[in-house]
């Protein structure tokens, strides 16, 4: 391991500078993990490239000596995409972070892999226009495309995918393409940019995107609706979607998390299934809309209908959701998190969440219900000692049981967090035959198999 390690570090300094290539442990260590409860794992090497040129460098160098390479963003994921299980060369871009060019015209933005999305927004400001895909965390807008993120504000402006107009990518052999162009839509060839974005470093290496932006809308406003049971609140969902009220985020929250929330920052919201609405349009429009939703809310017995438009009110308004990560982590004596990610047809959600609901039940773990409900995606957050087999296998079972719910009712097994490592076992089942395609034109395009090995495929 150290000889590999020093001859690793000794030729890639050739390539690049020695600042840029380090086995120091410490950094080792923070590019051997996640945010998951997936075990850790030590790439051989760090490296930071500043440019395409030289990731093109590495990539030729590590396919010539069959070395794995793992992409590293900010190392948000949660399915272990970046732990390099199989070592090698952890690739960071936090040396290609910049804003290459904003094209307010075009309703474009051209970025290098390493800038984050908080970034990315605050740069948009200037022009009136704003990033919509919201993960939560401040990811990095390649990992995002790396995972096809989505989050808070899909119901309305779409996944990370949709938002994808072309990638400069690098192959495993360091050859550099472009997948797609600037034009709104295009009906030349295969639609190489949907097949990369989501391949989670699988297929090749990002180094530019670019991007769709919105203008900022002229009124925004939020609203918190507390609900008798999580059906009430999931089929007003529905009743707004079915009305075509411009809904840009709609978060539900079951009453075990709302909990959860009240102790953590001593508030006092009523622990009942819970619904956080943002709407986004023109001043005058909105508050009829609004004045619609609360009636839709009412109609199936909505208790509390709380609008503001201020926007600290709105962002303390929403804090109960935002925060819910950090009370069930900071109540939970230092357990790890994990958290399942599951999408059904929007017809099938109300029963999906009392299924949920039923198994966490069953097993006494301390776990809370939260999802993007406007598309049908859902989660589960669950406290669990690692090291303790009997906690980690009932997570894995509630974990396995939603999987299968959803699949048997036309699901996926991950809405947006990605496969990795924790959803590979369940692909054969979602996919079938479509599996060995995908293995197909991996094979085809890294025949060596260097580009993150051991991620989606078991």
């Amino acid at each position: 391991m150290v000889l590999v390690t020093e001859s690793l570090v000794r030729d890639l300094t050739e390539i690049l500078s020695e600042q840029q290539v380090t086995a120091n442990l410490t950094i080792l260590e923070q590019h051997g993990k996640d945010e998951s409860y997936h075990r850790p794992h030590l790439p051989d090497v760090v490296v930071f490239p500043a440019n395409t040129e030289e990731v093109s460098r590495i990539l030729k160098y590590a396919n010539e000596h069959e070395v794995p390479i793992i992409p590293f963003g900010l190392g948000s994921s949660v399915e272990g995409q970046v732990i390099p299980y199989q070592g090698g060369i952890s690739i960071d871009f936090q040396l290609m972070n910049k804003i290459l060019e904003v094209r307010p015209s075009d309703f474009l933005v051209r970025v290098q892999p390493g800038v984050s999305r908080t970034q990315l927004n605050k740069e948009l400001k200037k022009y009136g226009l704003f990033f919509s895909v919201d993960p939560g965390a401040d990811a990095t807008l390649g990992g995002m495309t790396a995972t096809n993120a989505s989050g808070t504000t899909s119901v309305k402006y779409g996944v990370m995918r949709d938002q994808v107009r072309d990638l400069e990518v690098v192959l495993a052999d360091g050859r550099i393409i472009h997948t797609g162009n600037l034009s709104a839509k295009s009906s030349s060839g295969y639609h190489l940019t949907g097949l990369f974005v989501g391949s989670e470093g699988t297929l090749g290496v990002f180094t530019e995107m670019t991007l769709r932006v919105y203008g900022i809308p002229e009124s925004i406003v939020s609203g918190r609706a507390v609900f008798p049971t999580m059906e009430a609140a999931v089929t007003t969902v529905n009743d707004f979607l079915s009305a075509g009220i411009p809904v840009a985020r709609v978060e539900f929250v079951d009453a075990h998390s709302i909990s959860q929330f009240n102790l953590y920052n001593q508030t006092e919201y009523p622990e009942q299934p819970t619904l956080f609405i943002e709407f986004h349009g023109n001043e005058e429009g909105l508050q009829n809309d609004v004045r619609f939703a609360k009636r839709l809310a009412q109609d199936n017995h909505c208790s509390d209908f709380v609008i503001e438009n201020d926007s600290k009110k709105r962002a303390q308004l929403w804090e109960a959701r935002h925060q819910l990560a950090y009370a069930f982590i900071h109540l939970s004596g230092g357990k790890k998190m994990m958290v399942t990610d599951v999408v059904v047809p929007l017809s099938e959600l109300v029963g999906a969440v009392q299924h949920a609901r039923k198994v966490i039940d069953e097993t006494g773990l301390n776990g809370g219900i939260l999802g993007h409900v406007g598309d049908g995606n859902y989660h589960v957050i669950l406290m669990i000692n690692p090291g303790d087999p009997n906690e980690l296998a009932k997570a894995e079972k509630i974990n396995a049981q939603l999987v299968d719910y959803a699949l048997k009712r036309g699901g996926t097994c991950t809405g947006e967090h990605g496969v990795g490592v924790g959803k590979a076992k369940y692909q054969l089942k979602e996919h079938g035959p479509a599996l060995d395609i995908m293995k197909a034109f991996k094979q085809t395009i890294d025949p060596k198999g260097i580009l993150n090995p051991g991620k989606i495929f078991l």
